[in-house]
């Protein structure tokens, strides 16, 4: 029976994790012998109890899990202290950035580990139950707002009282993504009115449907790769944006901003002229910092203050709502797993001419 491990993150970092108790039985089923490390979701308020019920083995070291494991699940990448731990030939699965994590992952091919990154996904029907970006953007969309709300230190709906009118408060949501389109339907739940902006306008039906306003740029293309991503836009497009946003952006209390393009950094969207042309008490948050940031003056971890608005974005914002993260991302690797899973053979094979398997396989040094 192959041993499938899973060992706790840099919890100063990461306190999401790979396995949680209500797939156990799924991967049991799939005769996998499953190990982890000693308090693996205690800080989640997951007993080890909790797991040993189900019949999951305890090590009382990483190093002891990752000698046993053939297949090894993990949110982030190793360390450079675990690489020389994992077995070699084994399975690694997570998401891995080829940019950050590129001597690492350099590291692991050396020793001929099998290393499968669930961002590098094909937007394909089948792979949706394993997209890891789509569940975990999505919380990150409804997380924002809720954090933003909390800065915001005023109520969002509109009220009426017998002391007078509340006005409802305006948001302006910049990306129609995953993450954009939940910012979107959370804020329009909680009372909000909403504009969003992309530059993809196909977009635009998504986020009416959703009750939100779509702001676009006149006479200029559809800027959509043939996976569905954003394309980066060229400079007539960025000038018509800016001006199309100085308009918008001093008139909204909270700015959510979640456009990203894969592989490249972060495109600047809001100025720092837009910043400070905003009411004092207003609130930028940038979903996009931690790849350069949508937003002038956004940084990881940090509330900064220009003129009475807030600039702020998280590291890790899944961080907050972590057993919930947890719970979606642990579905998305099972299903991953599973697609390995030979039925007939009773065993994990990698079939490298299945498309979800030869997309997110990286085996080659980069």
């Amino acid at each position: 029976m192959k041993v499938i491990g899973s060992v706790k993150e840099d919890l100063s970092e990461e306190k999401r994790i790979a396995i949680t108790p209500d797939i156990v039985k799924k991967i049991t089923d799939l005769q996998l012998s499953i190990f982890l490390e000693k308090n693996y979701g205690t800080h989640l308020g997951i007993n080890d109890e909790e797991y040993k019920n189900k019949g999951v083995n305890f090590c009382n070291s990483a190093k002891e899990v990752l000698e046993k494991s053939e297949i090894v699940l993990r949110v982030n990448c190793p360390s450079d202290n675990e690489v020389g731990l994992i077995k070699d030939k084994s399975v690694l699965i997570g998401q891995f950035d080829n940019l950050s994590d590129k001597e690492v992952i350099n590291k692991l091919i050396e020793k001929d580990i099998k290393i499968f990154s669930l961002s590098l996904l094909p937007r394909i029907t089948r792979a949706q139950t394993m997209d890891v970006l789509s569940s975990q953007a999505n919380l990150a969309g409804y997380r924002a707002v809720i954090e933003s709300i909390e800065e915001f230190g005023k109520v969002v709906p509109m009220m009426m009282t017998a002391a007078g009118t509340i006005t409802p408060a305006k948001f302006l949501i910049i990306g129609a993504g995953v993450a954009g389109l939940q910012a979107i339907a959370t804020a329009k739940r909680l009372g909000g009115i909403v504009t969003a902006t992309d530059v993809r306008t196909t977009t635009k039906e998504q986020v009416e449907s959703l009750g939100g306003k779509f702001l676009s740029v006149d006479g200029v293309e559809n800027l959509e790769t043939n996976t569905g991503y954003a394309k980066e836009a060229d400079e007539n497009f960025k000038k018509k944006q800016e001006e199309l946003l100085k308009n918008s952006v001093e008139k909204n209390d909270i700015i959510i901003c979640t456009a990203l393009i894969p592989g490249k950094k972060a495109p600047r969207i809001i100025s720092e002229d837009m910043v400070k042309s905003m009411k004092s008490g207003s609130i930028v948050y940038d979903l996009a910092v931690n790849q350069g940031g949508n937003s002038a003056f956004s940084e990881a971890d940090k509330i900064n203050v220009i003129n009475g608005v807030k600039v702020m974005g998280a590291k890790n914002i899944l961080n907050s709502i972590a057993l919930t993260a947890s719970s979606l991302y642990a579905k998305n690797l099972f299903n991953f797993v599973n697609n390995l899973y030979d039925d007939k053979k009773k065993d994990i094979l990698i079939n490298e001419e299945d498309e979800i398997i030869k997309k997110t396989l990286i085996d080659k040094k980069l």
